[in-house]
């Protein structure tokens, strides 16, 4: 087919394109293209969170290695700090308030120490979640990866640092006369079930620390209240034993309260069964499988809308 030109000269037309009539959306779908930064499917971002283990572990390392480079104790603080408070509780709560009352002074130490390096590691873990996007948006902004490497990195970050606070642990353990047994075994499986629960709410904090930064203001007091509310220093069924039942059960359910005494469990001599409630490791696994699947698929589903203001 051919046209003639103004001046008389034969030129050849052009063809028509394949492509024309196509939608923008049908174009994309021919030739695969995709909207820049859209969440891929859950599975997808699974395997791309695999592949990139490395940089998690590197980065939750990184983390814990700055964490305190500017101090003269430099990464002893990582063990100080959880001492420091649990001396200061074990002088308000157990000399001064008697919260130990039906437990000897060789139980109550240990018992109050694990209580606090334990809960420590979940409220660590729910603190760096709440800024995880929110104090990293150069990152997010700067480098395409799955976001929820952050929360992940830094759950980790504090569990390796409850592994450096678990030796002195073990010494609190040792020095007041718990010695090591096969239920020390118990403290792996513990800590791991405590691990992918903390993950999951890092994941669910950090999607609403995302949108709002205030959150970070706030949730010290709400990890003061559950503090208090776990039985970190105190026994739950001996303080309220003279209350209605309901009520202990509700915080001896409580995920904190069940993996501190779990660990409380597995570690010290003299805290038995009877301490526990009810079917404790099939709760331990709920809490852990639940919110650690709930929180992040929670979290995936806005994986677009990180870093855009």
């Amino acid at each position: 087919m051919s046209d003639t030109t103004h001046d008389g000269r034969v030129a050849l037309g052009t063809p028509p394109s394949p492509d024309e009539g196509l939608s923008a959306a049908r174009l994309a779908e021919k030739y695969g293209l995709s909207v820049s930064g859209a969440r891929p499917g859950l599975f997808a971002y699974i395997g791309q969170l695999w592949g990139r283990r490395h940089f998690i572990v590197a980065f939750s390392r990184a983390k814990l290695t700055a964490q305190y480079s500017q101090a003269k104790l430099g990464q002893l603080w990582q063990v100080a700090t959880p001492l420091l408070n649990a001396l200061v509780y074990f002088l308000i709560f157990g000399l001064i308030l008697g919260t130990s009352k039906g437990m000897s002074r060789e139980v109550f130490i240990p018992f109050l120490v694990t209580g606090i390096f334990v809960f420590t590691f979940t409220q660590s873990s729910v603190m760096a979640g709440v800024r995880a996007i929110s104090g990293n948006l150069g990152l997010v902004r700067a480098l395409h990866f799955p976001r929820a490497s952050l929360p992940i990195s830094f759950s980790l970050q504090q569990l390796q640092q409850l592994l450096y606070s678990m030796i002195v642990l073990v010494a609190v353990a040792v020095g007041f006369g718990s010695y090591p047994t096969l239920s020390w075994l118990l403290v792996v499986p513990a800590l791991v079930l405590q691990f992918f629960f903390n993950t999951g709410l890092a994941l669910v904090m950090a999607r609403l620390g995302s949108k709002t930064p205030d959150l970070a203001q706030l949730m010290p007091f709400i990890m003061r209240t559950w503090m208090y509310g776990s039985g970190v220093m105190f026994s739950i069924p001996v303080m309220l034993a003279d209350k209605p039942q309901w009520i202990a059960d509700v915080l001896q359910y409580n995920p904190a309260a069940i993996y501190m005494d779990l660990v409380r469990f597995a570690l010290i001599d003299g805290y038995g069964s009877e301490n526990l409630p009810a079917h404790v490791w099939a709760v331990a696994l709920a809490w852990a499988v639940g919110v650690g699947v709930l929180g992040f698929v929670y979290f995936w589903k806005a994986e677009e809308r990180y870093g855009r203001g």
